[in-house]
């Protein structure tokens, strides 16, 4: 059975807008990095049709972009993602699948089916599977920046308060950190 990893770029003050974030190579490649770790991918809906609006675009090269954000993009175009939706049921982007039914069923059948594990990448979506028990590790990117507005991590709350054990926190050359974290 592989890890549910929910992996995410936040601002010192819980800020998780895409538009807020240091996007550079460094901040890529470690995404990258962490994508080729998992076996998969799960998203919610709308961070899906984000996602589908610009990367395969970067992959088929119509868009202008770096090296590390072409790798990031070429790599994701054939990672397997996993897309919860209750209203959209069709995915066409490469290796996209809809995953439907009990969401917590689903999900632990999806960690057992991927040994290298799955990593969520939607923040709504990864706050509801937290409620349910089912995050196993953290890796948030943490930015240096106080973006002074929402939407934040969390914003809704969870039932109980969870308890992380630190693996490790990796500072970047742009000054953000990677922060690592399993359930204690």
């Amino acid at each position: 059975m592989g890890l549910l990893t929910f992996s995410l770029n936040v601002t010192l003050d819980g800020c998780v807008d895409h538009r807020v974030g240091i996007a550079d190579e460094e901040t890529h490649a470690f995404f990258t990095a962490l994508m080729d770790q998992s076996g998969a991918m799960l998203w919610g809906r709308v961070t899906y049709e984000l996602m589908e609006r610009y990367w395969p675009a970067v992959a088929r090269g119509d868009e202008d972009a770096p090296p590390a954000v072409r790798e990031w993009a070429r790599k994701l175009e054939a990672k397997p993602k996993f897309v919860v939706s209750s209203t959209r049921r069709t995915f066409p982007w490469t290796n996209s699948h809809h995953l439907a039914g009990d969401l917590a069923t689903e999900v632990q059948r999806l960690k057992d089916a991927t040994p290298n594990g799955v990593l969520v990448g939607s923040g709504t979506l990864a706050c509801a599977l937290d409620a349910m028990d089912l995050i196993d590790e953290y890796q948030f990117l943490v930015h240096p920046r106080l973006a002074g507005h929402g939407p934040t991590l969390y914003e809704k709350g969870l039932p109980t308060r969870r308890q992380l054990a630190l693996v490790n926190a990796t500072p970047l050359c742009c000054g953000a950190v990677v922060m690592h974290y399993h359930r204690a």
